[in-house]
């Protein structure tokens, strides 16, 4: 039996997961709603590609125990007295003896590529040693060659403990380049308790009882994979023509009003009041509504759904890179794992935290073990599948033809 953090023993980890009313992605929806004019850093910048020769600075990690870290808000534990401690870091920081600066600035993909592409495409240093994005932004840095490969041999826990179903995405072979901080899962939520009945499969959204009551992603990347599931596509190989037709049959649904709206996570409220029956929903964002809506339900559909990562990255020239990589290993411990995951509440990257959890005697954490939402079994798994990201080749053909349907 593992050892339990003291930590996690004596904390009531279902009412701490939701002490504010706002999940972590409901915070940055709203932080980075002004984030589609930021997105031209995103598809505007010209390609810069570094060569593997000339992504590593000067390592002063053997002298300077020190570590910038950008992370998005909401996604570390805190201390529930001062919510300015963090538990783990401060433990690492025990441990090593390195000490973290931890800013959370990221608050949208695009904005925060427009923030540090112009240090990484002109070979300057951005000065953070180790930040977190979601992975179809991630491949873009991997393809840019603006991000360090890792030192496998400096973190034996990444290698024995990381999630199979997230090894190896298309973008970065053997996850050499980035390490997922979390993951999650896109499906659908929907409110049975109103409904009167169940939503089994993505076409279930189309039923005419749900004229005007259901919201999709407006993200082009993060709505597009589960509506191709539902016409039966594989998405780690999907083409341009299975986007097109998804984007001809969403076209015609707003077209007759069957699609209420396209929503960040301000879906969370609409869902809550019962002005939307059904919707794209995050897995993470569901396992806190739950606590205050329990007629609320989150569907990983028949036809599948997305699972997708939020990933750490090492930029080219970080000062601290072994520092960095000490980090991101200590998070793969399964204790350490399992005190995050009860904090955020998404799909664990590391599934021996799951033992660690339900080995403890506090109900509350052996229940989080159970959660198919934080720990999926392997009926859900199965169901589960990565989208291969759009290229730079698609992305402002597809984006362009996405946003009129959406009317961004």
């Amino acid at each position: 039996m593992r050892a339990i953090p003291s930590s996690l023993r004596s904390r009531d980890v279902r009412s701490s997961s939701v002490r504010s009313p706002l999940s972590r992605r409901s915070l940055l929806r709203a932080l980075g709603a002004t984030a589609a004019t930021a997105a031209l850093g995103g598809c505007g910048v010209p390609a810069a590609y570094v060569e593997p020769g000339d992504r590593a600075g000067r390592d002063l990690s053997a002298r300077d125990r020190t570590l910038d870290f950008a992370n998005w808000p909401l996604y570390i534990d805190t201390d529930e007295d001062d919510t300015s401690l963090r538990p783990t870091l401060a433990a690492f920081t025990q441990r090593t003896g390195i000490s973290v600066r931890y800013t959370e600035e990221i608050n949208d993909n695009d904005e925060f590529f427009g923030k540090i592409s112009p240090a990484l495409m002109n070979h300057q240093e951005t000065g953070r040693d180790l930040v977190v994005v979601s992975d179809w932004m991630a491949a873009r840095f991997v393809r840019l060659g603006w991000v360090q490969e890792m030192d496998r041999s400096r973190q034996p826990n990444v290698a024995k403990y990381l999630d199979p179903q997230l090894r190896s995405p298309g973008f970065d072979q053997g996850r050499t380049h980035t390490v997922p901080w979390q993951s999650g899962i896109t499906g659908i939520a929907y409110n049975r308790r109103a409904l009167g009945r169940e939503i089994r499969s993505i076409k279930d959204l189309w039923a005419p009882d749900l004229r005007g009551k259901v919201t999709l992603l407006s993200g082009l990347d993060e709505s597009f994979a589960l509506l191709m599931q539902g016409n039966g596509v594989d998405v780690t190989r999907w083409t341009a023509d299975d986007f097109h037709t998804v984007c001809e049959q969403v076209d015609k649904l707003v077209k007759t009003r069957h699609i209420r709206r396209f929503t960040g996570n301000d879906y969370i409220k609409d869902l809550s009041t019962g002005d939307v029956l059904a919707c794209q929903a995050y897995s993470g964002d569901v396992i806190q509504l739950q606590a205050d809506n329990p007629g609320i339900e989150f569907v990983v559909p028949e036809e599948g759904a997305e699972l997708w990562a939020e990933s750490l990255m090492i930029p080219n020239l970080a000062r601290h890179k072994a520092n960095a990589e000490k980090l991101v290993d200590f998070y793969y411990q399964p204790e350490v794992a399992a005190e995050l995951a009860a904090w955020v509440n998404y799909v664990c990257p590391v599934p021996a935290a799951r033992d660690v959890l339900a080995d403890s005697d506090d109900e509350e954490l052996a229940a989080l073990a159970e959660d198919p939402l934080i720990f999926p079994d392997d009926a859900m798994r199965r169901r589960l599948a990565t989208a291969r990201d759009i290229t730079s080749e698609e992305r402002v053909e597809f984006a362009k033809k996405w946003n009129a349907i959406v009317g961004l």
